[in-house]
């Protein structure tokens, strides 16, 4: 599995002297917690449960990025040696976050990883994609919830009470995939990368993308001629229903796929890795079951 980004600069980072290795506790001096979270879909999440009473810096905030080619810079370093609390997503995704702790010799900072929290077997094939799985979101936000706590025990009732209205809006993300799926089962779906593909599967549809090409796209390797082939075929015989296209990374087999599709008069619906400017997760993935409800009608 290729991780996801490329810490190129970390030894320029690493070079930065930092005064005081470790943010002091909250609790020490009565401000926020301090939070890094590798990208801003785990910040966001992070500000619903610790609203006023955390501040989260996001190592990958802009949309315009491809997460693929990511390098860090001093300035990351110097937001994970203040951080009480980082959470990454684990899995082979975020693996820089490890080592910029390491680089910043910050100890005592609390981690959460999200694929030790969804308790998933990470053997195979599996999908580290995990914001787009909203039962391990939901276990994502219970533990922050009791780590915030532990951290502020000041806040306690306000991280519960958001919490609970988190998970009562990803329960209503929930019922919109199951409401997909009541009218989609089975539907073929093709994908690029399978960025969004427990959201796919949750809604009842079943990729049936040669997974040598998802495959190749994510690690970023060639396409064999005859596995294009087989792909492209899914919209000339009309075997999927739309396409999952990741907008993030692209590549010169991606656009012959993406082109295929909308000549075939089958629907491309977009996807990212990260939170879009000026929206928030909850929107974000609203938006995304709308659009799938749109392209499924």
């Amino acid at each position: 599995m290729r991780a996801k980004f490329l810490l190129t600069a970390i030894g320029a980072a690493i070079a930065v002297v930092i005064s005081g290795c470790s943010a002091p506790s909250p609790t020490a001096t009565g401000g926020p917690v301090r939070v890094v979270a590798s990208t801003n879909v785990y910040g966001d999440i992070a500000k619903q449960v610790g609203g006023d009473r955390v501040r989260v810096d996001s190592i990958i905030d802009n949309p315009a990025q491809d997460p693929h080619s990511f390098e860090a810079g001093a300035q990351v370093q110097l937001a994970i040696s203040k951080a009480n609390l980082v959470i990454e997503n684990g899995g082979g995704y975020d693996d820089f976050v490890g080592t910029l702790l390491k680089g910043a010799n910050n100890a005592d900072a609390t981690v959460l990883n999200a694929t030790t929290i969804s308790g998933y077997h990470q053997g195979g094939s599996f999908n580290e994609h995990l914001w787009y799985d909203f039962p391990t979101v939901k276990r994502v936000v219970a533990k922050l919830v009791s780590t915030l706590s532990s951290l502020d025990p000041a806040g306690a009732e306000t991280f519960a009470a958001n919490g609970t209205t988190l998970d009562k809006q990803l329960g209503v993300l929930e019922a919109g995939e199951a409401s997909l799926k009541s009218s989609n089962q089975g539907a073929g779906v093709a994908i690029t990368e399978p960025v969004p593909l427990y959201l796919l599967e949750a809604s009842g549809l079943s990729n049936k993308t040669p997974a040598a090409f998802s495959e190749a796209i994510e690690q970023g390797t060639d396409v064999s001629p005859v596995v294009l082939r087989q792909t492209l075929a899914l919209f000339t015989t009309h075997a999927v229903k739309l396409l999952a296209y990741n907008e993030q990374t692209s590549s010169a087999e991606t656009e012959q796929v993406r082109t295929a599709a909308k000549r075939a008069g089958v629907a491309v619906v977009s996807f990212t890795e990260t939170l879009p400017s000026g929206t928030s997760y909850l929107r974000w993935m609203t938006g995304n079951l709308a659009a799938l409800k749109a392209a499924l009608q």
